[in-house]
């Protein structure tokens, strides 16, 4: 198998499994009426991010919101920026959908597909300030550490899609985790440190914790963000 090869099935690996659970009603509208409005249909929508969001602002990329309410804080907190949102979990992104009608939040899009796509092939260079990646699956077991998103081909997409000077921030909850990213991020040649070089974050910085992440430190467990720049 040749290098190409390689890189051709390590890209159909999937980083996810649809653990999607039951819709509901209010989920199952919003998904049916609301995305059409909130939601991005296909690759040529993003071609044009300006006609999108109805103006020209900083682009930040967020893969894996889960139920959304994280990033709904932080486009209220920054109404300036632009929040692209990706999930593959319809109930996650129902639950959003809801939110932001409620809370009449319009600086958010979403997208419900498979993340590396998206950044592969929807997205053009350059177009974004921000990638964040918050707590995506671990995949803890050695024989599943492939599917983590964090990989060489991952940091190089990453590098594609962010503008030179752009930010990718990523946070996780397991600490073999923590190191596999700073690890592949310092060897890609493509970013810099924020923090110095083996460096984590000091804190999540402009992230809001989530419910999750509170009742985990409340019993002791650890949370590592990584923040690192891209490279012209």
């Amino acid at each position: 198998m040749d290098k190409e090869q390689a890189q051709q099935q390590r890209r159909r690996i999937r980083t996810f499994v649809r653990r999607e659970g039951r819709l509901t009603g209010a989920q199952r509208r919003a998904l049916d009426e609301l995305y059409r409005h909130r939601g991005v249909p296909g690759p040529e929508a993003v071609r044009d991010l300006p006609r999108l969001f109805g103006r020209r602002a900083p682009m930040v990329l967020e893969i894996g919101f889960g139920n959304g309410e994280s990033l709904a804080r932080m486009a209220q907190t920054h109404p300036g920026h632009d929040f692209l949102g990706i999930e593959v979990h319809r109930p996650g992104v129902g639950h959003l959908l809801n939110l932001l009608e409620q809370e009449g939040i319009d600086n958010v899009r979403v997208i419900c597909h498979d993340a590396v796509e998206v950044m592969r092939d929807w997205l053009d260079p350059g177009t974004v300030d921000v990638i964040q990646l918050f707590f995506p699956d671990p995949w803890p077991k050695t024989r599943h550490h492939k599917r983590r998103m964090v990989q060489p081909e991952w940091t190089a997409l990453a590098a594609r899609c962010l503008r030179p000077g752009g930010r990718l921030h990523m946070a996780t909850d397991w600490e073999d985790y923590a190191g596999h990213m700073r690890e592949v991020l310092e060897a890609s040649g493509r970013f810099r440190n924020l923090h110095g070089p083996g460096n984590f974050a000091p804190g999540p910085g402009n992230r809001p914790e989530t419910k999750f992440e509170q009742r985990g430190r409340r019993r002791g467990h650890g949370v590592w963000d990584l923040e690192y720049q891209r490279l012209d």
